[in-house]
């Protein structure tokens, strides 16, 4: 075989491919002609709609967790405060302690301490 009839062979082969191609095409393009095409549509619409309600939920639930976010923060700063007046009130009951401690001992244990008599 010489190029000439492969080269016409290789021709016919992809004049059957665009034959069946453009047949497809047809069947399709009767199909969108029909009302396929609404339906595509209509459904194109309704998931728009869905898309639309979850991102309104997404941004109503970003508000709230950032409110929450700012109250969290708030109760952190709460007990940190707390934090420190326990820690004085501690401070403050171990001394009373200690102090009372030191007024219960017997006289002889306890420190001499220069009185004066009025």
């Amino acid at each position: 075989m010489n190029f000439a009839v492969l080269t016409n062979i290789a021709t016919m082969a992809l004049c059957l491919a665009v034959l069946v191609q453009s047949v497809r095409m047809m069947r399709s393009l009767k199909a969108v002609k029909e009302g396929a095409l609404t339906d595509v549509v209509g459904a194109l619409d309704r998931s728009t709609a869905q898309a639309r309600s979850v991102l309104s939920e997404l941004k109503s639930a970003l508000i709230e967790s950032a409110s929450t976010a700012r109250v969290i923060d708030e109760g952190k700063n709460m007990a940190d405060e707390l934090g420190v007046m326990i820690e004085i009130a501690n401070n403050t009951a171990e001394r009373l302690m200690a102090a009372a401690s030191n007024a219960n001992r017997p006289a002889a244990d306890q420190p001499e301490t220069d009185e004066v008599a009025a």
